[in-house]
């Protein structure tokens, strides 16, 4: 009878939660009176003809343009029609094609005529973020309950955390930026893993190795990039920036290498602490046997989600290099140089925290673990 009344209010609140996000969505589909910018429906979109321009080599592409009739939603003029001239081409790299329904931004200016001409800034798509985000924390709530919401309140913390790192980037010095780094990092780190597992021996075996492994993991690359003296980086995508690249790149390396670290951190000593509750009697050397068979398994697969997440951010650099008749030893080299080095320092930090989380939870999450044998 118990366990059906925590099921049954499980299932209210998680109704009341699902009900609260449904009108904060709602809402987002009808905040036009948030903006000052002007926002226009789209209600008729009509093609009016083709053009062509020239490429990069000389080739000839496709231009459309579209005659599109739009409806005010905000401002002064509110419903008043408007209409608009846009033009895209086939990659809809710097243009788009617009539907009826669609919602845009705009800037208003009138003709001679004294019509209102208006042309279109940027799209309104605040309402579909809503809508993916009330997703996301509705299976997240449903499925992890109340770590779920801690997990939520983390994540406004390390924003908040990202956002004050960020501002003080703008004010330091070359160096500052480590230090700047280093303290966001313990920061993430602490607030992260004290929200979501609570204060715990678990929780400070996880802090620990995860701190250990990821400034170890700094270290390692600072002194290789100094040995070889940064031979083989390409630093040419930051050449924008004030400051000196190679702190930046460190400092980018450092919070990296936070996320899989962490990742594998408290993996570990969450498994050690479950063979642990499981049997209270285990050895100290049946855990590292069975810590040592759990981290081989993490090791290559989280080296490889790494490896992905980097490389992938720069497939649509390498593709532009590449269509444009760029050598593919010389794109790679260039556009790849730095990902695949962060993707090798964040895999020697794995492969650190491994033996260092093992360790830190078999010493700290059994009582007496010092004393077996």
């Amino acid at each position: 009878m118990k366990k059906w009344l925590l099921v049954r209010h499980k299932v209210i609140l998680l109704t009341l939660f699902a009900a609260l996000l449904g009108m904060l969505t709602l809402f987002s589909y009808h905040n036009y009176a948030l903006y000052e910018e002007p926002i226009a429906k789209i209600i008729a979109a009509e093609a009016v003809g083709t053009d062509e321009t020239v490429g990069a080599n000389r080739e000839s592409y496709p231009v459309y343009n579209q005659k599109l009739t739009a409806v005010l939603m905000n401002g002064e003029s509110k419903g008043a029609q408007v209409v608009i001239e846009n033009n895209y081409s086939d990659s809809l790299a710097y243009s788009q094609m617009y539907r009826s329904g669609d919602e845009v931004f705009l800037s208003l200016s009138e003709s001679a005529s004294g019509a209102v001409i208006g042309k279109i800034s940027g799209v309104k798509r605040d309402k579909y973020v809503a809508l993916l985000g009330a997703l996301f924390l509705f299976v997240l709530v449903a499925v992890a309950g109340k770590k779920g919401l801690l997990s939520l309140v983390s994540i406004a913390g390390n924003i908040l955390l990202f956002s004050v790192a960020l501002d003080s980037y703008e004010i330091a010095d070359n160096a500052q930026l480590l230090w700047i780094s280093s303290a966001a990092v313990i920061g993430w780190t602490v607030l992260t893993l004290l929200l979501v597992s609570g204060r715990n021996r678990k929780t400070y075996a996880a802090i620990l190795s995860t701190l250990i492994g990821t400034f170890m993991t700094l270290i390692i690359a600072y002194g290789v990039i100094a040995l070889t003296n940064g031979q083989g980086l390409r630093y040419e995508e930051m050449q924008f920036v004030t400051h000196y690249p190679r702190r930046i790149f460190l400092s980018s390396i450092l919070i990296g290498s936070l996320g899989a670290v962490m990742d594998v951190a408290i993996t570990m000593t969450a498994a050690i602490q479950e063979l642990y509750e499981k049997d209270p009697a285990i050895s100290a050397r049946s855990l590292f046997q069975s810590g040592r068979e759990i981290g081989k398994d993490i090791m290559g697969t989280m080296a490889n989600v790494l490896l992905f997440a980097y490389v992938s951010g720069a497939i649509p650099t390498l593709v532009f290099y590449l269509e444009n008749g760029s050598d593919v030893f010389h794109t790679f080299s260039m556009q790849l140089s730095l990902e695949i080095t962060r993707a090798l320092a964040g895999s020697i930090g794995i492969v650190l925290t491994v033996p260092l989380a093992m360790f830190t939870a078999v010493r700290l999450i059994p009582k007496k673990a010092g004393d077996r044998r």
